[in-house]
């Protein structure tokens, strides 16, 4: 497990701890999803945030970069924030990988903690697809990114009666960058480096071009 020691202070086992996890395939990770990063920690007060790359992704169709490179450039994108941890957990885990398996490592090694799970919209409109997603909402909170008095807002937790006061909404403004928008500019030849700077860190962007990932060169 990776792990920002200078930025992550101790954490006291006799008082309720809040604890997140914001998984992905971070691949690439980018500025959204450092934002995202930031917003969490400051708005729900966290004491520790945990960035989890993806293992196996059973779910997509496409194949991942090598976890090491996922791994490396998570832990590049998101050096700078305060009280995060780079958890390597789910690329360590040997087939499928469920948010549900992390959550429940996550609620045995922090008893006393309160746990939340961060996620985009696009993620949350799927989420009565993730595995033992009922389970889910009675380990974490879930924390959707968006902007807070959307209609979409308002509306998005009514397919879920019964489970009043587990989700909450990350006020985020939007920002249109997207991982898939990244390898596609990168391999067409159409990003500049400049470009390349608005959409991922400069640490990111230099991982992408010394290993040739996405076809850059």
């Amino acid at each position: 497990m990776g792990l920002n020691e200078a930025a992550v202070p101790a954490m006291q086992n006799g008082a309720e701890q809040r604890i997140g996890l914001f998984g992905g395939a971070f691949d690439p990770p980018h500025q959204a999803h450092a934002a995202l990063a930031r917003a969490a920690v400051a708005q729900f007060e966290l004491d520790r945030l945990h960035i989890v790359p993806t293992g196996y992704a059973w779910h997509k169709a496409r194949s991942l970069s090598a976890p090491e490179h996922r791994l490396a450039m998570a832990r590049l994108a998101f050096q700078d924030i305060p009280r995060l941890v780079v958890d390597e957990r789910e690329l360590q885990r040997a087939g499928p990988t469920f948010t549900i398996d992390t959550l429940e490592a996550l609620q045995k090694e922090h008893p006393q903690a309160r746990l939340y799970l961060f996620m985009g919209d696009d993620q949350f409109a799927a989420f009565q697809q993730w595995h033992r997603w009922q389970d889910i909402l009675d380990l974490a909170i879930i924390c959707i990114a968006g902007r807070a008095h959307s209609a979409r807002a308002a509306s998005q937790f009514d397919a879920y009666p019964g489970f009043a006061g587990r989700f909450s909404v990350l006020e985020l403004p939007l920002l249109p960058v997207s991982a898939t928008q990244i390898r596609q500019l990168i391999a067409s030849r159409a990003a500049s480096a400049e470009d390349l700077a608005r959409l991922v860190s400069e640490p990111v962007a230099r991982y992408i071009s010394l290993h040739r990932l996405y076809g850059a060169r």
